[in-house]
């Protein structure tokens, strides 16, 4: 991975978060603040995503769900949930206000299959989401507001195509961020009818 920050980072901590997909809050929230803020441009386009398992109750949901990552058409036109179908052919975009995230689901094959068996009631072609400049950590940077959940998804810049994000919901119990990084994904071969 090129890291083409102008900020000092802790690269060996980033490295690690990044090859082993987890890590102590502390690390994350260090290695965020060392990151460089990103604009609403910058994040236009395709993103694949991948979690970084912190001890966060939705760790391990990705996944399973068979979650591929978000779609930034512009700042007002988001698709902030957007799924691989069962086949994995192609992918689709879920309303987030349809997805119960309190509750305790099985983490494993299970999670799939429900997706699956849910497309029907929680497929949309409709933005679920938008792009503002919103501080976060003391940072100013391209955060992604959910239109009917209270969650915020803070970005910053790993490299020109990767950036870590915090989901930042309002009410979480155990008060830290769930992680996960998105991977620029523009030229992938799955058709998503938006």
């Amino acid at each position: 991975m090129n890291f083409d920050n102008k900020q000092k980072v802790n690269k060996e901590l980033l490295n690690e978060l990044l090859t082993n997909k987890k890590g102590n809050v502390a690390d994350v929230l260090r290695v965020y603040d060392q990151l460089e803020s990103v604009n609403l441009d910058f994040m236009t386009g395709r993103w694949k995503g991948e979690e970084i398992k912190t001890g966060h109750s939705l760790d391990g949901m990705l996944v399973p769900s068979g979650w591929y990552g978000k779609v930034f058409i512009s700042p007002e036109e988001v698709h902030p949930l957007v799924f691989y179908t069962k086949n994995k052919t192609q992918l689709y975009s879920v309303n987030p206000k349809y997805l119960p995230m309190d509750i305790n689901v099985p983490k494993n094959k299970v999670l799939g299959v429900l997706m699956a068996l849910s497309k029907p009631f929680v497929q949309t072609k409709k933005s679920s989401a938008r792009l503002r400049m919103i501080e976060y950590r003391g940072k100013y940077t391209a955060t992604m507001a959910y239109d009917a959940k209270p969650i915020n998804d803070h970005f910053v810049k790993i490299d020109e195509n990767t950036v870590l994000g915090l989901m930042d919901k309002k009410g979480n119990s155990k008060n830290f961020p769930y992680a996960f990084v998105l991977q620029r994904d523009d030229n992938t071969n799955f058709k998503i009818n938006l």
